[in-house]
């Protein structure tokens, strides 16, 4: 085991433990570099798979205060490092819903041995500016097409006097049974071919987390994306072909739409990381196991 882990046999609890939390606490569980690994979820179904893979499954929600009592949360809470994964679901809540679970969040930190969080927000916070972006382009909510999520960033960051927090806006996660062409075979006309993809692999996203984890968190916000960033059409057009669905079609002339190309080179330059996946036409896709 390499001893320079920063999370070595550290206790862990992942908050929003979803479709990427899982893979996480997966991952970490394989690698054998915590010695508690928890997780949150708002489905009792889920609590069984949690206990197979080894992880402390927890029941409750945020609405946006915890829905579980006091003892319950402490208890999640007592851990090393938190890392921080709720869909903000912005369309389906009044605004400011996001920004309050996040402060019902910091509150119960502040009161727990937490040390290091990891937060996962999205690169759904910048507008189309019809440039490369940068982490810079949007510090505060006026300049940002998703304020809560800003809101939500700026809360965390009050507690850097006393813990390190790092924020991660990831690109879309495609990947494995997450695959853009099955979202749109078939579809006629379409007219968002020529946008360029933002995307991540989940292998990615995963082993980016937990590389921060070992290498240690810093106080910064970092963009996640892999490097390459082909068009929606080209995307579309080759995951089709590789499962034999049929293509969608695109207008024509082509519209150029508002755009925006997700710069990840900050966190590349912090960890030197080398992606598994650097292009998105040639991700590693898989029909789900029925």
């Amino acid at each position: 085991m390499n001893k320079e882990s920063k999370i070595e046999k550290k206790r862990v609890s992942i908050l929003g433990c979803g479709w990427l939390g899982l893979q996480l606490a997966k991952r970490l569980q394989e690698l054998d570099i915590t010695s508690e690994i928890k997780g949150s979820t708002t489905s009792a179904a889920k609590l069984e798979t949690f206990q197979k893979e080894g992880i402390q499954g927890v029941e409750f929600s945020l609405n946006p205060e915890f829905s579980a009592g006091e003892e319950i949360i402490t208890s999640f809470f007592d851990s090393d490092f938190l890392v921080i994964s709720i869909p903000p679901r912005l369309g389906k809540h009044e605004p400011g819903f996001h920004p309050e679970q996040i402060a019902a969040v910091v509150k119960a930190v502040q009161k727990s041995p937490v040390q290091e969080i990891i937060f996962i927000s999205s690169t759904g916070i910048y507008p189309d500016l019809n440039r490369v972006v940068t982490e810079q382009d949007v510090t505060t909510p006026d300049e940002s097409a998703a304020p809560d999520m800003v809101s939500a960033e700026n809360l965390l960051f009050e507690l850097r006097e006393n813990m390190t927090v790092s924020v991660l806006r990831f690109g879309g996660l495609i990947g494995y049974e997450r695959i853009p062409g099955k979202y749109v075979k078939g579809l006629k006309n379409m007219t968002t071919g020529s946008l360029p993809v933002n995307y991540i692999h989940p292998d990615d996203a995963v082993e980016i987390i937990i590389t921060i984890m070992q290498k240690g968190v810093l106080n910064e916000t970092f963009n996640i994306v892999a490097p390459s960033h082909p068009t929606r059409r080209e995307v579309y057009e080759s995951t089709c072909a590789e499962f034999n669905w049929e293509a969608p079609t695109f207008s024509e002339p082509e519209i150029k739409p508002d755009f925006k190309i997700i710069s990840a080179d900050k966190f590349s330059t912090f960890y030197k990381y080398s992606f598994r996946f650097p292009d998105p036409l040639y991700f590693k896709y898989q029909l789900p196991e029925n």
